[in-house]
């Protein structure tokens, strides 16, 4: 192997404008040159190698014998029988009847593609304590599914007489893969080669795996690391002119998210286009420790706006873990494929299909007695919601969905077998809604519109969280915006009122403006406001007056506790049943049945794009 730092193409495709990734402090050492392969011999054919010569009337590989001055199939005379069938003389004069030397080249270059950016550039990558690119493809998807597109593409040296002598690799691995039995299109960074950035790109196979997985209907497995072909100023330099920047493949990555399901990984150190194309997703995985996002690396952002940070102080976990950027975080990158293969199995291929039904040992009927004490008398204090997920959905299918929501709980499951979207409340962390809860709910319910999964709510919803800090962030518009999802999606809702129902927020957590099947416990407590925290403000004139104003409260809260019965409610319709908890699995595993009947109706895109 020999390295070389002149060897770049003009770039093929756009940027974000944040330089090198090793200009931009991403790479763990100098901003790495270009690892060449040295090929040994002459790539092209020759009769010299291998060839076997030909005496006259040689058997050829028609089998056809031919005599001496024998005519040619053609019809034509050749003068000594080193003309080719097809007119065409080769170069060195041999007249090959197979492709051998072609074939062997083929494999000789196949292996120098597996050597990435060399053993230097791969040990760094190890050292890092990460895994190269073949590594996380390997582990990743089934043994031996791998499909590998444009494993020959790479930037190549030659000779004065046009013989390849060495060879970079492209810094963008694809190919098609079964991941959990299921046919994805993998594309992964190698930033052994270059760190990803873009003047060691061909951004041409970029496009491709972004296209094919679209026209295929393949979900799409994005590995991250470095700038993912992002721009570089080497390689305006070596271009001789700059360009207005194009992302690469953008319209099939921007299609892609309401057509096929589509994860990515964190993987690095992520920056520019890289960044860009992790948020491009339904699921963004960060591995803890090891990988960073960042619109612009450490070194730029310096030069830029005098921060001095590390990539980790910049973009690492501690900085993602609440914003609504990273729906999941790893501990390691085995973690991440897990994450991954999980995700993939509640989705359909795409969004032409229903999601996929699973076999279910889990009984529909089981009733689980431990949720007729699950939720307090005391409606100060909190409960797990962890337990009451897992008693009422099947065992071990609860999957963390978006992990930012703070109080508000986003997760998949099944029910008998059949995917569906959750959203419930973690009272531990409160019961309002949130910025980041809003923007939870906002993405799972786009999910599960996409791809056709019916919709559960475990309600217990306080409403918006109020207070200045609220106010200046501006969360109603957020929530509004999550209600708005909600009221958008067209797949069949179903609702557990768990507890509270209060204001916007716990009107707009399902449409109640469709038919959707409801059911409430006996802990339910709703209204527009929370009547027993009202009472003084109601009645301060009346209170300000009184002889005994705490006894008078009290009256007051007594009267307030029968009219709020939702006993009373029932009465009226207001809650279509009353249902003793433990009753809860076996009710909505009838509904989802049902649910499914008229999901094939649904199939298609969603009627407006997905973003991310």
């Amino acid at each position: 192997m020999t390295g070389s730092d002149d060897r770049a193409g003009p770039q093929a495709g756009g940027a974000v404008g944040t330089g090198d990734v090793g200009e931009a402090g991403t790479t763990d050492g100098p901003g790495g040159s270009d690892v060449t392969a040295e090929i040994s011999g002459s790539g092209g054919r020759s009769g010299a190698h291998g060839a076997s010569d030909r005496a006259d009337g040689a058997d050829r590989a028609d089998g056809a014998d031919r005599a001496d001055g024998a005519d040619r199939a053609d019809g034509a005379d050749p003068a000594d029988g080193a003309d080719r069938a097809d007119g065409a003389d080769r170069a060195d004069g041999a007249d090959r009847a197979d492709w051998l030397p072609e074939i062997a080249e083929i494999r000789r270059r196949r292996e120098l593609a597996l050597e990435m950016g060399g053993p230097e550039k791969v040990q760094r990558q190890l050292t890092s304590g990460r895994l190269t690119v073949r590594e996380r493809i390997d582990r990743l998807a089934d043994p031996g599914s791998f499909a590998e597109i444009g494993v020959l593409t790479g930037f190549g040296d030659y000779d004065g007489a046009g013989r390849l002598v060495a060879i970079v690799p492209a810094n963008f691995v694809a190919g098609t893969a079964s991941v959990g039995g299921r046919r994805v299109m993998i594309g992964a960074d190698d930033f052994t080669v270059r760190g990803g950035s873009g003047d060691a790109a061909i951004h041409a196979k970029q496009v491709y795996s972004e296209q094919c997985a679209g026209d295929l209907r393949l979900p799409v497995v994005r590995l991250l690391d470095g700038a993912s072909g992002g721009g570089s100023v080497k390689s305006i330099l070596d271009a001789g002119y700059t360009y207005v920047p194009v992302n690469p493949a953008w319209d099939a990555v921007v299609g892609n998210l309401s057509l096929v399901p589509v994860a990515a990984a964190c993987l690095g150190p992520v920056v520019g286009l890289g960044a860009g194309r992790l948020v491009m997703s339904q699921l963004a995985v960060m591995v803890t420790g090891i990988g960073q996002l960042f619109t612009a690396g450490p070194p730029v952002v310096l030069g830029g706006t005098g921060e001095d940070l590390s990539k980790e102080e910049l973009g690492g976990s501690a900085v993602h873990r609440r914003n609504g950027t990273i729906e999941r975080f790893a501990a390691s990158e085995d973690d991440a494929f897990d994450i991954i293969r999980a995700f993939l199995s509640y989705l359909p291929a795409s969004v032409q299909q229903i999601p996929p039904v699973q076999a279910c040992d889990d009984p529909a009927s089981r009733r689980d007695e431990f949720l007729t004490a699950a939720v307090p008398r005391n409606p100060r204090l909190p409960y797990r919601i962890g337990p009451i997920l897992d008693a009422i959905f099947d065992r071990g299918s609860v999957f963390s969905y978006a992990e930012y929501g703070g109080a508000t709980v986003t997760a998949l499951a099944r029910l008998d077998g059949h995917p569906v979207g959750v959203l419930a409340t973690d009272p531990y962390k409160g019961t309002t809604m949130s910025l980041e809860g809003a923007q939870a709910i906002t993405r799972l319910v786009d999910l599960c519109e996409t791809f056709h999964l019916p919709i559960v709510s475990l309600t217990d919803q306080g409403g918006i969280t109020i207070g200045r800090v609220a106010e200046e962030r501006g969360t109603i518009r957020y929530a509004a915006r999550a209600i708005a999802a909600v009221y958008q999606a067209r797949v069949p809702q179903a609702e557990l009122i768990v507890r509270r129902v209060y204001g916007v927020a716990g009107a707009g957590i399902v449409n109640r403006h469709r038919v959707a099947r409801s059911w409430a416990w006996p802990s339910g407590d709703w209204g527009s406001l929370p009547v027993q925290g009202g009472v003084e403000a109601a009645f301060r004139a009346r209170l300000a007056g009184a002889s005994d104003p705490v006894a008078d409260i009290e009256r007051i809260r007594r009267a307030l506790a029968a009219v709020t019965s939702p006993f009373r409610t029932a009465e009226r319709f207001g809650v279509q049943d009353l249902i003793d908890p433990s009753d809860s699995r076996p009710l909505l595993c009838t509904w989802v049945r049902d649910a499914y009947r008229v999901l094939p109706e649904l199939t298609g895109p969603p009627s407006f794009g997905t973003r991310p």
